[in-house]
């Protein structure tokens, strides 16, 4: 009787072996593949391409201005105008056009998230690639430099990520770059971390001690190989990041650490002045916060979806 043998990879379990596995195919490639057949990565990618789009296409979608209180006499103390032919979802308390509002929100939104979580990654990348290099490369000065930033990275993630920001924010003034840095500078040790731990596994792999066998420098590899490699969770972390910088923008706005000019619309802010009006108009409150929610779950979805797709401990 003959037995046959598995398709490739002796040692493999056939039942969780999938095409997107097969010799050849990128990583990225098959978690693109595994993406397409996830229900919850495509919920996430189409919330997050309608608030991408919403945010590019403001001035596209409605014929008003930003912070334009045009209609401010129609407001009251007890009354604020609801849904109307003109006004899709009516105004708020200060005469301006609610639907507009709320998209030029989106745009604000996008931008600072955007700008905070690049700034996170990058000086977070930095540290960390600092960190894992000296850590990889080893000897007595390596081990120091390692100690050194990651004993700086513990000092920053033994403070509240929320409580840095505002403590930032408030040092560096009210304004639309004091947010992004206060925000920015808070994520920096989660990618620090995170590229450290990644860059350690990764000094351990086969083809690793492969190129240390052929004579390559330990720098070389650590800077050609190890880093390159080591670069995906990061990434996927920093999509996840987005919903965090999302919130946290609208909760230094809700503090009054924000945008300070009230013609720019901010959902934060929204919600700050929806504060005194919300028994006569919850949708004030409600409309801006709904947006936030719904916008942070889109990318905590797709990042969770994409960081099991490119996890092969996660792959069935």
């Amino acid at each position: 009787m003959t037995i046959p043998l598995p398709p490739s990879g002796a040692g493999t379990d056939p039942l969780l072996t999938t095409a997107d596995d097969a010799p050849g195919v990128s990583l990225w490639r098959a978690a693109w593949r595994r993406l397409r057949r996830n229900p919850t990565a495509i919920v996430g990618a189409v919330i997050v391409a309608a608030f991408i789009l919403v945010a590019l296409l403001a001035p596209l979608l409605t014929p008003y201005e930003p912070g334009s209180a045009r209609w401010s006499g129609q407001v009251t103390p007890t009354s604020v105008p609801g849904p109307s032919p003109e006004h899709l979802l009516g105004l708020d308390r200060f005469g301006s056009d609610l639907f507009t509002q709320l998209v030029y929100g989106a745009r604000q939104s996008l931008v600072y998230g955007v700008v905070a979580t690049a700034i996170g990654l990058t000086a977070g990348t930095a540290l960390g690639t600092l960190a894992g290099g000296a850590a990889s490369v080893g000897g007595r000065i390596g081990g120091w430099v390692d100690n050194a930033v990651m004993r700086l990275v513990d000092i920053m993630l033994s403070v509240p990520s929320l409580l840095l920001a505002v403590s930032i924010a408030a040092v560096l003034g009210q304004n639309p770059y004091a947010v992004m840095i206060a925000i920015g500078v808070a994520q920096v040790p989660i990618f620090a971390r995170l590229l450290r731990g990644s860059m350690l596994s990764q000094g351990r792999s086969d083809y690793v001690l492969a190129a240390e066998a052929l004579g390559l420098r330990k720098r070389r590899i650590v800077m050609g190989h190890v880093l390159p490699n080591s670069l995906g969770p990061t990434v996927v972390q920093a999509t996840l990041n987005l919903a965090v910088a999302i919130i946290e923008v609208a909760a230094l706005s809700f503090l009054g650490l924000g945008q300070p000019d009230p013609a720019v619309a901010e959902w934060g802010r929204m919600l700050v002045a929806a504060q005194d009006r919300f028994e006569a108009a919850p949708q004030l409150a409600l409309l801006p916060g709904g947006a936030i929610a719904i916008t942070a779950l889109g990318f905590t979805l797709f990042g969770e979806a994409l960081r099991e797709a490119l996890d092969p401990r996660s792959r069935r």
